[in-house]
């Protein structure tokens, strides 16, 4: 009692201080008026985010991720029950675009029955990253989900570690981003280096583009393809920059720059400014370093991919990889304009690409990736049979090991510690614990993917056609994938030469069959 009696006097001195101060300021009219509502209303503002998602949303109304979404992320990173009873509550009958995937009734593959089967399954790519044009390293990707390019600096070094140990437990590639390679990418899991404009980790003092010191670097860590950044989905045709207040010497060091200093990355690549040069700079990278190179851009304006591929099929110069990242995709933060309205959507976008280069008949020699909220297995079916040879998840893999969608990744105050460099937030990601989660996760997309492959009547999911799916227009007609997108039969699966392999390295590797043997009257 003599604790209440000093303390709530003290409170009420300092909500009356604090009213008083409002109704005096200048900036805030609501405050000035309504101070210690308009205080009540800005901490709900604050938290709103968290309100809509766990308290007001429905399951499906949440973006980027709904509710269900990012259940289904969850339970199967901590391998805990991901089914959803009571059927979908998706509006399926009036919704325009929503994809329904075919299955067949007699086809070679028998799914298996038990419904942890496949969970630990290899799902190899259907296609050797950089054998079409031998390159010295080309190597077939172990899996067809790979982790998406999110620099150390954007995520902390925390989140880089948990990442890059789930990596390498899930057998699957991680992609550095483009703000260097750091110590946190060197925890077992392979690589993928992405070469951003302002070409962190193999720069001069001068921020100019060093050759050598890329050749020390890939070959200094398991680097298994280089890749350019045109564009990324979040923030298409922009730089960055990275304020010197969070250019802590580690960083600093991982960058090739100042600690303390403004980081910015350019808009534009200096090593070249046309399709021409950048043929030229890729075939130098590959000649240089024996690895696949490919190129990663969201999608305008066409004529680019026009222009590119005409001087591939013309010049026998080329990419190795394409990498296709959508707008609705990113885990950049950006201004609202580029984040809502620049760039097409992944699929518009890939399906536009993939056209381009079917027409000049390089589909079958180009590895196609995709981006852009494709960690969803109904997405990643979609991408497959658009012809995406592998998948990257970004915003998904944050999700395995933490992120609660707080949409604070660009205050530096990510709660959970994926997407801050500040220590005491880092601190509560434990990397040995979500590493797990992460190979968890990619574990049981691969799974869900290799089922669906097997209720469509195929080994793989990149063996999944365009007429296996059908595109809503609403409650009472639709349209095959092919026929949305204009596709042309056999556009988007592998060769018949990469298809056979796929179906004979599958073979034996998912568990199959699952039913009672034949009577005696079946068999005769």
């Amino acid at each position: 009692m003599t604790w209440a009696r000093r303390t709530v006097p003290v409170i009420a001195a300092a909500v009356a201080g604090l009213a008083a101060r409002d109704v005096l300021q200048r900036d805030h009219a609501l405050l000035r008026n309504f101070p210690l509502v308009g205080r009540a209303r800005y901490l709900l503002e604050a938290i709103g985010p968290e309100l809509r998602q766990y308290i007001v949303a429905g399951n499906d109304e949440e973006r980027p991720f709904t509710r269900d979404q990012r259940r289904w992320i969850y339970a199967s990173a901590k391998q805990e029950n991901n089914y959803f009873g009571f059927g979908t509550d998706n509006d399926v009958e009036r919704s325009p675009g929503y994809p329904i995937i075919k299955h067949r009734t007699f086809a070679r593959t028998v799914p298996s029955s038990v419904p942890a089967a496949g969970h630990d399954v290899r799902l190899p790519a259907a296609k050797v990253l950089g054998g079409p044009r031998d390159r010295a390293k080309s190597f077939r990707p172990g899996s067809v989900v790979n982790i998406s390019g999110m620099s150390f600096g954007s995520l902390s070094g925390n989140a880089v570690s948990a990442l890059n140990q789930g990596a390498a437990l899930a057998g699957c590639l991680q992609n550095t981003g483009e703000g260097g390679l750091s110590p946190y990418h060197r925890h077992g899991g392979e690589l993928v280096f992405q070469l951003g404009t302002a070409y962190f980790g193999c720069r001069d003092t001068r921020g100019r583009f060093d050759l050598a010191r890329l050749r020390d670097l890939v070959a200094g860590a398991p680097v298994r393809a280089l890749e350019i950044k045109l564009s990324q989905g979040a923030k298409p045709s922009l730089g960055g920059l990275l304020p010197g207040a969070k250019v802590s010497a580690e960083i600093a060091a991982t960058r090739g720059i100042t600690p303390g200093q403004d980081c910015v990355s350019p808009s534009r690549h200096a090593e070249f400014s046309d399709c021409d040069s950048l043929l030229d700079w890729v075939e130098l990278l590959a000649a240089e370093t024996g690895l696949p190179v490919g190129i990663k851009s969201a999608v305008g304006d066409l004529g680019f991919w026009e222009e590119l591929t005409t001087l591939m099929r013309d010049t026998g110069r080329g990419v190795d990889f394409v990498t296709v990242d959508g707008g609705e995709g990113g885990t950049g933060a950006a201004p609202l304009i580029f984040t809502d309205s620049v760039s097409l959507p992944f699929q518009q976008g890939f399906a536009r690409v993939y056209r381009t280069f079917a027409e000049r008949g390089l589909h079958e020699q180009t590895v196609f990736v995709g981006a852009g909220k494709l960690g969803l297995p109904d997405n990643a079916v979609v991408a497959f049979a658009l012809g995406c040879d592998l998948v990257n998840v970004g915003r998904e893999a944050m999700l395995a090991i933490g992120c609660i969608q707080a949409q604070k990744c660009h205050t530096d105050t990510c709660p959970t510690g994926v997407a801050t460099q500040n220590a005491w937030l880092a601190r509560g990601l434990d990397p040995a614990r979500k590493s797990v989660r992460a190979a968890n996760y990619i574990g049981t997309l691969r799974r869900d993917l290799v089922k669906v492959a097997e209720a469509c009547g195929v080994e793989h999911p990149g063996l999944i056609d365009t007429d296996a799916i059908e595109i809503l227009d609403g409650r009472t007609s639709a349209r095959p994938l092919r026929e949305v997108y204009g596709y042309q039969p056999q556009w988007g699966l592998p060769s018949a030469a990469d298809r056979a392999e796929i179906a004979r390295l599958m073979a034996g590797e998912a568990p199959r069959g699952g039913s009672a043997l034949p009577s005696a009257t079946a068999q005769g």
